[in-house]
């Protein structure tokens, strides 16, 4: 969400930080609408400064007995009182939804660009392997070994879903396991529990709603299946005023996330690259604004190190204008290399939304009091953060790939081993 004040206050500037974002001038209707707000304003203070200059009008009527007269003019003065609050809360909702459906602001250094074509690369952690045979991607390599089952998912749930058995199975969920204690017992996230079914509030809170309503799933009862934790995980702050002490919060969790992927038609339809239930590892910071930048590249490295641990070649990649998320002002992806594909694929975005999410959940947090302060100071925005740490279908995938043999064997990385009961190679039979 954007502060009208900083509409206001430079509307030229706020036009051309949604330009970078594909938009046309907004500024010159957001104004006009914060404008009728305004003297919507006014009029609700002008009638209730009416209404208690005639409180003591209506009193004298009714001692000299003309009660008649003392209704007539009670009800002309909630009339006009009703008209001038209802004009306010339409002109408030319009405001917040002219706001709430525009995009974050972009940080000064995202690169300008159209898709991903002009995201720029960072750096690269390995070489892509030489390897002696034709690799081969991961549906091949988990349906030969008869524990990846595409066909009996589909007569479960329909396409874009996963039946795995076995040490497969297990190898996924020892990811996901470790993953996270490396990201608690090392890294300083908390673990956290999240509910998988949230509200609308928790939604527009981290930018969902209301424009990618789409590509949500939504149950009967009006709750919607989260897409990532990182919409309860940052939630947990909304409407709270923290202490500055407390900060930063450093959250994680391992939690299925849902997606409709709406717009992924005809892409990535064979295998498990693109799936609508998949578990994902989550990190979320909140932190004082002037930190934000440094815990972007703690979250980022922390993701970083799970890939390394994991033996997999990787690069780092900042996303240009065209292909930065609603909410964030700057994100980092992290690709791993896929050989069985021949290609880089995303495996985790690590995204600073600044205040922007705060402002939509009305985060707050409250600066310590300098030396000699009369008075506490006044509540301030938090900064958000959120990064994959990372997708654990998609860390399977890479494991599977980059650690295959020519006889379709599959060697556990070692940091797994603990987790998979000392299994060191999967193999069929």
């Amino acid at each position: 969400m954007h502060d009208i004040r900083a509409v206001r206050a430079d509307p030229a500037s706020f036009d051309a930080a949604m330009a970078r974002r594909g938009l046309q001038p907004v500024a010159d209707s957001i104004l006009a609408i914060d404008t009728a707000r305004r003297s919507a304003t006014t009029a609700v203070e002008e009638a209730r400064a009416v209404r208690n200059k005639k409180s003591r009008e209506v009193g004298q009527l009714k001692a000299a007995g003309q009660h008649e007269e003392a209704e007539r003019m009670i009800a002309t003065l909630a009339a006009t009182d009703k008209i001038a609050g209802d004009a306010l809360a339409r002109t408030d909702e319009a405001l917040r939804k002219a706001l709430a459906e525009l995009p974050n602001r972009l940080d000064d250094d995202v690169p300008d660009g159209t898709d991903e074509s002009d995201n720029v690369v960072l750096r690269q952690h390995g070489a892509q392997p030489n390897l002696p045979f034709t690799p081969k991607q991961h549906f091949e390599l988990g349906e030969a070994l008869g524990m990846m089952d595409f066909a009996t998912a589909a007569k479960l749930a329909g396409a874009r879903f996963t039946v795995l058995r076995g040490p497969l199975a297990r190898l996924e969920r020892a990811l996901g396991q470790w993953m996270l204690s490396v990201h608690t017992d090392r890294h300083g996230y908390t673990e956290t529990t999240v509910p998988l079914l949230v509200n609308d509030e928790t939604m527009f809170g981290t930018g969902q709603l209301p424009k990618f309503e789409e590509d949500l799933f939504r149950t009967t009862d009006g709750r919607w299946l989260i897409p990532t934790a990182e919409v309860p995980l940052t939630n947990t702050v909304a409407g709270e005023i923290l202490p500055e002490a407390a900060l930063p919060v450093r959250l994680a969790s391992l939690s299925p996330s849902f997606r409709s992927e709406a717009g992924s038609a005809g892409r990535d339809t064979r295998g498990m690259l693109r799936q609508h239930q998949f578990p994902k590892v989550e990190m979320v910071a909140i932190t004082r604004p002037e930190d934000s930048d440094a815990e972007h590249e703690r979250m980022t490295e922390c993701a970083e190190h799970i890939l390394t641990e994991l033996g997999l070649v990787w690069r780092r990649v900042v996303l240009c204008s065209g292909d930065t998320g609603f909410s964030a002002a700057k994100t980092f992806d992290l690709e791993v290399w896929l050989p069985g594909q021949g290609a880089w694929r995303e495996i985790s975005s690590c995204s600073n939304t600044r205040d922007f999410q705060a402002r939509r959940m009305n985060a707050r947090y409250r600066p310590r009091e300098e030396a000699g302060a009369k008075k506490p100071a006044a509540p301030a925005f938090v900064h958000t953060l959120n990064g994959s740490g990372v997708a654990v279908g998609r860390a399977l995938i890479a494991v599977m790939e980059m650690h295959q043999a020519e006889d379709g064997s599959i060697t556990v990385p070692e940091v797994l081993r603990p987790w998979m009961g000392g299994i060191t190679r999967i193999a069929a039979g």
